[in-house]
């Protein structure tokens, strides 16, 4: 029987962390003065007010609307903070969860714009296979600490 190059746990922490490097990408390519200054929020306000889903326009305005500058730290900072968890390897069953949540709203938002909806479907389907293929069992700290095994 022929050795792999890399064990099954070792693939999936590579996609862990090509996952998040994904996310920390979507964090450093922001504009950061034109993000925090109401930009990206503006963006998506202007998706959300022409969504054919009353529910998303509804709950933008609802959630996001009423405090632009603190949605768009809290969306830049929840990508970096994803990236580095990924990365390496800490609390990463919570840090797959919430990066498929914050996938799926990105779906949901941009679902008319099928241009960017390649994107977020495989950083959810990966999030999702990393969650049950448990991918923090090898170059992690969860591992390293014995966390989620």
């Amino acid at each position: 029987m022929q050795t792999m190059w890399l064990s099954g746990a070792e693939w999936f922490a590579v996609l862990r962390i090509g996952l998040g490097l994904w996310w920390l990408e979507s964090w450093r390519h922001k504009d950061k003065k034109t993000w925090f200054g109401g930009g990206g929020v503006e963006w998506a306000a202007g998706i959300a007010d022409k969504h054919r889903w009353a529910f998303v326009r509804s709950g933008f305005d609802v959630v996001v609307k009423p405090r632009p500058r603190t949605m768009a730290y809290v969306v830049a900072y929840a990508e970096l903070a994803l990236g580095l968890g990924l990365i390496v390897g800490f609390l990463t069953p919570i840090a797959l969860i919430c990066g498929l949540v914050l996938s799926l709203i990105y779906l949901v938002l941009m679902i008319h714009d099928w241009a960017e909806q390649g994107q977020n479907l495989m950083m959810a389907l990966i999030s999702v296979v990393g969650l049950f293929g448990m991918c923090w069992q090898q170059w992690s700290l969860d591992a390293g600490f014995g966390l989620f095994l």
